[in-house]
């Protein structure tokens, strides 16, 4: 696929960035309340954006590293 990504769309539902992330509902929702993904928001739905995804999953931290979501 062109530039490497796994999708051709720009923006997610939730539930599609916790299918593509291996992230949970609630975690997504509480990177967004961190400021760590910014929601975009058409009508009632809840977007984030692929690129806001992959900044995300690269910043975590690497195996024995501390949690990053502050369990």
């Amino acid at each position: 696929m062109p530039n490497g990504k796994s999708t051709d769309k720009l923006a997610v539902s939730i539930w599609e960035a916790v299918a593509l992330t291996g992230i949970g509902r609630s975690s997504i929702y509480k990177l967004i309340k961190q400021g760590r993904l910014t929601p975009r928001k058409v009508g009632r739905r809840t977007l984030i954006l692929i690129e806001d995804l992959e900044d995300l999953v690269r910043s975590l931290p690497t195996g024995g590293e501390a949690n990053a979501l502050g369990r």
